[in-house]
């Protein structure tokens, strides 16, 4: 979806410039230790904890914030995180998916809907927009790694099902449990990716003008402030113009 990626240019453009970068770093850390505790604390045994570190590394995390948070579980420190994914609309209709950790649901819950209600959207019930998403592994490529033909090729005999090529770079789909063995395919033949995640890829998407573009930026800015938000994804679609003027 052209939206999509749009949103998740957006999305690392912002992370390279962000003030909040401290905010960044302790959501991937949460990640890390969550991933660590539930699996083998080497990433080489934990596809979910691997995933998670690259994800780190390409947002530039220190060696030693990656290491420190495999220690913390390892010593049994910090809370349980509950994973819980809240479902809304945004403005013009927008679907919204929040993704949380939390050691507490009721906190969490209730900041998530004030957000919302605050910058002209609703929470919905779990489900309410989940079907016009598919969970999918995406894995990013900068342009430099080669030319469409090369990459979709490498990505097809990995396993992948679908690739995007621009001049941005090149994105590359799979289902949501191959991500972990497409990966490890495609840095053997492309080399390391600059990020490897599970995302909700949208299946439908609701066209939005500058003004609507301007206030869904709000609502998500506001939900991604929370420090229990690990991730945000809206199923909007804009003109290139549109995405110019934000």
């Amino acid at each position: 979806m052209a939206g999509h990626s749009k949103w998740a240019n957006i999305q690392h453009r912002k992370g390279r410039q962000d003030k909040i970068r401290a905010k960044l770093f302790s959501k991937l850390s949460k990640e890390i230790t969550v991933a660590a505790k539930m699996g083998d604390p080497d990433p080489e045994k934990n596809p979910r904890l691997r995933l998670a570190v690259k994800e780190a590394k390409s947002s530039s995390v220190p060696k030693d914030v990656i290491e420190r948070a495999i220690k913390k579980s390892m010593a049994g420190e910090g809370e349980d995180y509950e994973e819980i994914r809240y479902e809304g609309y945004g403005p013009n209709g927008v679907a919204v998916i929040v993704e949380a950790m939390t050691d507490n649901r009721n906190r969490t819950a209730s900041s998530v809907r004030s957000t919302f209600t605050k910058n002209g959207g609703n929470l919905g019930e779990t489900g309410s927009v989940g079907f016009m998403f598919e969970r999918k592994g995406e894995v990013v490529y900068p342009a430099s790694v080669g030319d469409a033909d090369t990459v979709f090729e490498a990505a097809i005999e990995a396993g992948a099902e679908d690739v995007e090529s621009s001049e941005d770079g090149h994105t590359i789909w799979c289902a949501d449990t191959d991500l972990n063995d497409v990966s490890n395919a495609l840095e053997a033949a492309l080399g390391e990716s600059e990020s490897a995640k599970l995302i909700w890829k949208p299946t439908t998407t609701t066209e939005m003008d500058l003004e609507g573009m301007e206030k869904l930026m709000k609502l998500i800015d506001a939900l991604e402030d929370d420090d229990d938000v690990q991730r945000v994804t809206a199923n909007f679609e804009a003109s290139d113009e549109v995405m110019e003027q934000l």
